[in-house]
C-alpha cells in the first residue's frame, strides 16, 4: 500500500514540474514512505535518516520529508526527534506537498498530519515507480474501522472510505493500454469495500433492496473488473475473515481470470487472545470460514498472518496457534512477533507481560511449523504443471525468471527464448519451501 502511495506522490509532484533521479546524491529532495505497524519498521526509518547525513553533507539545499503512518503517528515529535527532517506529512496529505515543500523557503519546517473522510487519491493516475510493465497495484479504499487492539493503522490512516468505481476502472483502463498482465487491489480490508450513491456507506446488507442496487460492494466490484480486464489476471488483499462473503467466493469461482489467492489473515489460533485482539471471531468461526472458502474454491491459495507473544498469551494458546497452522495447512505465513505501539487499545489497555525472549521463541516455532507445511505442500506441485506469469528475472540466476502461479507461489524456470510478460505452462520439476522449480512446456 505504501509503494502504491508512493506512486502516487510521484504523479503529484511531477505535476509540478518535479522530476525524478535513481542516483539519490543527485536529488534535491527526498521522501521516505513509512509504515508504523512494527516498531522495526520506524527504526528502520530512523537508521535510513541517519545514513542521509552524508547525503546532506554533499547537498546543502538537500531536503528531507517523512511520509505516511510514521509521520502521522509522530507529528511535530518527528521534527523535533530528527533535525534532518524537513517536512512531515501524513496519509491525505499528499496533494499538499507542493505547497509544503514551497513553505520551506519562508521557514524551517512545514507539516500537515490533517486526516480526512472523504481522500482517495481516486483521480491521479498513479506514476508506476520502477515498473516491470507487468504487474501494478490498485488502491480501492483507504482507512480502516476495524480497530483491532494491537494495531495502530486506525490512528494513522484513518476512517475507512472506498473509491469511486469509476475511477478503479479508468486506472484499470489505462494498465490495460499500457499492456499490463496482471493487478492487485488494495485495500486495508477490501471486503468491506462500498461505494454507494456517489459516497461511501458501509454495511451493505443493511441497505434496501434498491440502495443494493444502486450500490456497488466488493463482489460486484471483482466481477466488473474481471469483466472489463479479461485478458488480465487479478488479485486483492488484504481480507478481514468477518467480511468476506460467498459473493466474493462465487465470483471468484465465475472468472478464470480472478486469481485463486486469499490472504487470510488469523493472528492467532486462541479464542480468547483472538477477543483481546478485538478480532470479532473465534477459532472456529474462523475454521468455518477456511473450510467455506476451500468447498467453493478448492484450488484456492490460502496465506496468512501471526502473531505471536501478544498480551498475556499463555503457553496452551500458541500451541493453539501451532495446531491452527497445521490444520489450516496454509500454503505461507507472514508472522512476527507481537510490537506494542502507541496509542493502541492494547497500549492503553493491557500489559505487554511476554518477555522478548519468549516471543522470539515462539515466533521460531511458528516459522518452523509454516515452513514444514510449505515444504509438504510444494513437493505435492513436483510433476503438476501450472500456468505462470512471467514477472522478471530470477535474483539468484540471470539465465531464470521469476513468476507465480494462480495460487500466488513463486515458480523459478529457465529463460529459453520467452519474455517478461508472457504466460507459460511451467511443469514442476523440484520443489523449495518458498518455491517451485521447472521448466516451460508451452
Amino acid at each position: 500500500m505504501n509503494f502504491a502511495d508512493s506512486e502516487v506522490v510521484a504523479t503529484i509532484m511531477s505535476e509540478h514540474g518535479y522530476g525524478m533521479t535513481d542516483n539519490e546524491f543527485d536529488a534535491d529532495l527526498v521522501f521516505l514512505n513509512t509504515c508504523s505497524i512494527r516498531d522495526n519498521a520506524e527504526q528502520r526509518i530512523r537508521h535510513r535518516l541517519n545514513a542521509l547525513k552524508n547525503n546532506k553533507k554533499k547537498n546543502r539545499q538537500l531536503k528531507v520529508g517523512i511520509l505516511g503512518c510514521m509521520a502521522e503517528r509522530l507529528k511535530t515529535q518527528l521534527l523535533e526527534e530528527e533535525k534532518l527532517v524537513d517536512i512531515v506529512a501524513g496519509p491525505d496529505a499528499y496533494r499538499d506537498l507542493p505547497n509544503l515543500v514551497s513553505e520551506l523557503e519562508d521557514q524551517h519546517k512545514s507539516i500537515n498530519v490533517l486526516l480526512s473522510l472523504e481522500e482517495t487519491y481516486g483521480d491521479i493516475q498513479p506514476t508506476r515507480l520502477h515498473s516491470n510493465g507487468v504487474t501494478a497495484f490498485i488502491s480501492i479504499m483507504r482507512g480502516c474501522d476495524n480497530m483491532c487492539s494491537f494495531c495502530v493503522v486506525p490512528f494513522t490512516r484513518g476512517r475507512e472510505r472506498s473509491r469511486d468505481p469509476q475511477s478503479i476502472a479508468q486506472e484499470v483502463a489505462e494498465l490495460q493500454k499500457n499492456n499490463y498482465k496482471e493487478i492487485t487491489l488494495l485495500g486495508q480490508n477490501v471486503d468491506s469495500y462500498l461505494w454507494f450513491g456517489g459516497g461511501p456507506k458501509k454495511e451493505y446488507n443493511k441497505l434496501s433492496p434498491e440502495e443494493q442496487a444502486h450500490s456497488v460492494n466488493f463482489a460486484k466490484l471483482l466481477e466488473k473488473i474481471a469483466i472489463q480486464a479479461p485478458e488480465m489476471r487479478i488479485r486483492f488483499s488484504t481480507s478481514h475473515p468477518k467480511d468476506i462473503t460467498d459473493d466474493v467466493l462465487y465470483t471468484m469461482k465465475k472468472y478464470d481470470n480472478l486469481c485463486n489467492y486469499i490472504h487470510f489473515p488469523a493472528q492467532s489460533g486462541s479464542s480468547r487472545i483472538l477477543e483481546k485482539m478485538n478480532r470479532t471471531y473465534d477459532r472456529q468461526w474462523y475454521m468455518d470460514k477456511v473450510k467455506r472458502i476451500r468447498e467453493i474454491l478448492p484450488n484456492c491459495g490460502i496465506s496468512c498472518d501471526i502473531i505471536t507473544g501478544f498480551c498475556s498469551e499463555t503457553e496452551e494458546e500458541h500451541q493453539e496457534t501451532l495446531s491452527l497452522m497445521e490444520w489450516a495447512d496454509f500454503d505461507f505465513s507472514y508472522m512476527y512477533f507481537y510490537s506494542e505501539r502507541p496509542g493502541t487499545l492494547a497500549a492503553r489497555k493491557y500489559k505487554d507481560d511476554i518477555p522478548e525472549a519468549i516471543k522470539k521463541r515462539r515466533l521460531s516455532e511458528v516459522i518452523d511449523v509454516q515452513n514444514q507445511i510449505s515444504q509438504k505442500k510444494n513437493a505435492t506441485r513436483v510433476g503438476q504443471t501450472f500456468e505462470v506469469l512471467i514477472e522478471r528475472s530470477a535474483k539468484k540466476s540471470k539465465g531464470d525468471f521469476m513468476g507465480r502461479t494462480d495460487q500466488n507461489i513463486t515458480t523459478i524456470f529457465p529463460k529459453e527464448n520467452y519474455q517478461v510478460g508472457d504466460r507459460v505452462k511451467v511443469r514442476i520439476e523440484r520443489s523449495t519451501t518458498t518455491s517451485l522449480i521447472g521448466k516451460v512446456i508451452a
